[in-house]
């Protein structure tokens, strides 16, 4: 596929739907796992134009920062700490309107206002997550978390 991106407007439904095969297309073929979590940190910032989308992978118990798009972000993150620690150790995608009010939220950034953390699961055991953050309350929704983990299921880990 030709890596330019076809970017539409309308409702978050219709984009995610223009998206996901052209993510699809992006991974299909290509078995370096930084190069597709990369090119998906991208296609999700350009279509949607979040504050800060990426990648955490589990290494050595620690989800450890990969691939992102955004300012600066935490490198390291332990289980049950914030959003994304949190989502790690229950092994579900988390939805946070308000991260000010998320006990033990993480501020990499006080313009992150509320997120959304995606678990990786392969075999029945977390390897990382996606997390996203928005400028604005309340950004996130069911809608998000469908495609997001739609999404997740296109990442080759073998």
């Amino acid at each position: 596929m030709a890596e330019d991106l076809k970017l539409i407007n309308g409702s978050k439904t219709a984009q995610y739907e223009s998206l996901i095969p052209q993510i699809k297309a992006l991974v299909e073929g290509e078995t370096d796992l930084v190069a597709n979590l990369a090119n998906i940190a991208a296609a999700l910032k350009e279509q949607f134009g979040w504050f800060w989308v990426g990648f955490y992978l589990v290494k050595d118990e620690v989800l450890v920062l990969g691939p992102f798009q955004g300012p600066v972000a935490c490198t390291r993150i332990t289980k049950n700490r914030g959003v994304c620690g949190s989502s790690w150790s229950a092994a579900k995608t988390l939805i946070v309107p308000d991260v000010a009010a998320f006990p033990g939220h993480i501020a990499c950034s006080s313009l992150s206002k509320s997120e959304i953390v995606v678990p990786i699961i392969v075999n029945e055991i977390v390897v990382g997550v996606l997390d996203v953050d928005s400028e604005e309350l309340n950004h996130f929704d069911t809608v998000d978390q469908q495609y997001l983990e739609a999404i997740i299921g296109l990442i080759s880990f073998n």
